[in-house]
């Protein structure tokens, strides 16, 4: 392995362990809002009890979100100057302004929610966590807005004085067509993760008999709550999806040839739902293919023509040339990994809609008040939420190989994104130092979150209503609520 491969490597393993946090922390920020919102106008002392108890599981992913998520700012000038340079002006911008809008935002109004439980009134503490919810979808929106002008660079000229690339429309890189449609996908797909997060939490209580007998009402109602946000969210996952893939095969058309690894130009195209193939996966030993069904995810027309790799592989040879300096190039390659862009994207969708099943089988078993029991429910309580989460990393490893050899698509390619300065051994103590680290954060916070898990909402406590706001005294201490 050179230093190009050791640095994609540390960047992937970190990016991925760093987006498990993420769409739980979007999703679970509104669910907890959500609860809250439902006691204020019910009093149902369930809604608080759940309120809390899920508040308890949404800090530990902040946190642990937080210390993960400052490490990709890094990588960018120690790992790759080269690309930070070439398009730090463009790329930077968005990044400033999450970071200085939108993580703001977040943990101001986390602080007040947390420490305002004695402090604010109800409608104001509820709508602190609220804007907690607010600031992680503005926080969403400015990194897929840099994450998308990676995938279909606009907005900017090349300053050959320089040899820069500079933003000369900031309103172009917030309203990128690739942004307009990743965005509601990616949030959608937040919410499904965390509705299945509290279902499959829900389930496992519900069907656990060293529960209280008084709780089950409060755990049934969340499960169906949870199975209802998987099912909703899941239909806008699909949907937006389909949108996204229609744009994705006009400004990326070799990302949509990957994902099928078709390589010669089919019209029309078939989906294969499961393929058997050489070891290179240029050549199709068996296949279950859906007819058709290609050329409707790429054109939205059932006779559509879907470009083939080996075609699209020759234009842009004629259009980048080939790079002399780097060894992927030697054949002008300008195609990514085949076998992980093709199954990625398939575990990204299967996964995604056995989430959907398994809420809706929820669903019906407990209908009327009925309670499922068997070792089966308990394996499905542990298994689903894995299930949309996982479901999001195979979707962010298929849209990051999918866009190789390129790190901003027909303007620089990942090899001459690279630090030139940097050593394999630096990169090697990087990865592994970090891999390491991370490895400790994921014992702590799979050991917090079962802890919390498994103790599970503490009894009803009703709030001091008569202190909201009424007692100002400097002396009274801040009420920690966790």
């Amino acid at each position: 392995m050179d230093v190009v491969d050791i640095a994609r490597w540390q960047f992937g393993i970190t990016t991925v362990y760093h987006f498990l946090f993420v769409p739980i922390t979007i999703g679970l920020s509104a669910m907890v809002a959500g609860y809250e919102t439902a006691w204020i106008r019910t009093r149902k002392p369930e809604y608080l009890r759940l309120t809390k108890f899920l508040g308890k599981l949404f800090l530990i992913n902040f946190a642990m979100g937080l210390v993960t998520g400052i490490v990709q700012e890094f990588q960018f000038g120690m790992a790759w100057s080269s690309y930070s340079r070439y398009v730090g002006d463009i790329f930077g911008a968005p990044l400033a302004i999450e970071a200085l809008l939108a993580f703001f935002l977040e943990s101001t109004f986390l602080g007040l929610w947390i420490f305002g439980w004695d402090r604010l009134s109800p409608k104001l503490h509820n709508a602190c966590i609220w804007l907690v919810h607010l600031g992680t979808l503005f926080s969403a929106y400015f990194i897929l807005a840099a994450n998308s002008w990676m995938q279909n660079p606009i907005g900017y000229r090349f300053n050959p004085d320089t040899g820069r690339a500079e933003m000369d429309d900031f309103g172009a890189i917030l309203t990128n067509k690739v942004l307009l449609v990743t965005f509601p996908h990616t949030i959608l797909a937040a919410y499904m993760t965390a509705g299945a997060l509290v279902l499959g939490i829900a389930l496992w209580s519900l069907v656990r008999r060293n529960r209280v007998e008084a709780d089950q009402p409060m755990f049934r109602g969340a499960v169906r709550v949870g199975a209802w946000v998987v099912l909703i969210a899941g239909l806008g996952v699909a949907i937006s999806g389909d949108v996204q893939g229609k744009v994705m095969t006009e400004v990326q058309p070799m990302k949509m040839a990957a994902a099928e690894a078709l390589y010669e130009t089919e019209a029309p195209a078939d989906f294969s739902i499961f393929t058997l193939g050489t070891p290179d996966g240029k050549t199709e030993k068996f296949a279950i293919k859906v007819p058709r069904l290609l050329s409707f995810l790429a054109t939205g027309t059932w006779d559509g023509e879907v470009e083939g790799i080996n075609p699209l592989s020759k234009q842009y040879v004629e259009k980048f040339g080939q790079d002399p300096d780097s060894p992927a190039f030697d054949s002008g390659d300008y195609v990514p990994n085949i076998p992980v862009t093709y199954w990625s994207f398939r575990l990204m969708i299967g996964l995604g809609m056995l989430a959907a099943a398994a809420a809706a089988l929820v669903l019906w078993v407990t209908r009327k008040g009925r309670t499922p029991t068997g070792r089966f429910w308990t394996l499905l309580a542990i298994g689903l939420p894995l299930m949309p989460l996982l479901a999001n990393s195979f979707g962010w490893i298929f849209t990051e190989m999918g866009r190789q050899p390129w790190t901003a698509f027909g303007l620089l390619t990942t090899i001459n994104s690279v630090s030139p300065t940097m050593s394999k051994f630096e990169i090697w103590a990087s990865l592994s130092s970090l891999t390491l680290i991370y490895l400790v954060l994921a014992i702590i916070e799979v050991k917090l979150l079962l802890k919390y898990i498994r103790k599970g909402p503490d009894p009803f406590e009703e709030p001091p209503q008569g202190k909201f706001g009424d007692d100002d005294s400097d002396d009274r201490p801040l009420a920690f609520a966790y």
